[in-house]
């Protein structure tokens, strides 16, 4: 890895470890903190999804989508419900298992599932409408897309 790639940590959550309850649909359901390092000089935005990457019926199941984010080296914990945060930049919430908010794992008791946070650095801000999924948001952001690091976390 070199010294100038974009990476970030979540300080309650480190790869391939058990999700903290608190950022679960069993505990607090709060979006946890995120310290992003090496952001690129250029980048006007930032943009997150957390994606259940192991559900049995749907590939995967994306549980938040949330972009328009003003650059910054720390995103901070509980992210409020809302389509558009002014406290935020006026950053947007898209429509996935929570919709326009942060939805933590929750799958079946007894069912370990695998859920991914990915954090997008993008060039500008992108135009899209509250009531954008997933799918939108990708085809709208990959010419935009700077940098990209993923975190994955599990949970039962």
């Amino acid at each position: 890895m070199s010294n100038n790639e974009f990476t970030f940590e979540c300080p309650d959550l480190t790869e391939g470890a058990t999700f903290p309850l608190r950022y679960t649909g069993r505990g607090e359901d709060f979006s946890p903190e995120f310290i992003l390092h090496n952001v690129a000089v250029n980048a006007q935005t930032i943009a997150i999804t957390l994606d259940d990457i192991k559900h049995p019926i749907f590939k995967t199941f994306n549980h938040w989508l949330i972009w328009n984010l003003p650059v910054q080296d720390r995103i901070p914990e509980h992210i409020p419900a809302g389509k558009i945060l002014p406290e935020l930049g006026n950053a947007k919430q898209g429509v996935a298992y929570g919709r326009h908010h942060y939805a933590g794992p929750k799958p079946p008791r007894g069912k370990q599932h695998a859920y991914r946070f990915t954090i997008y650095i993008l060039d500008c801000e992108l135009e899209l409408k509250p009531s954008a999924r997933k799918k939108d948001f990708l085809k709208e952001s990959e010419p935009h897309l700077l940098q990209k690091s993923e975190l994955t976390g599990l949970f039962e």
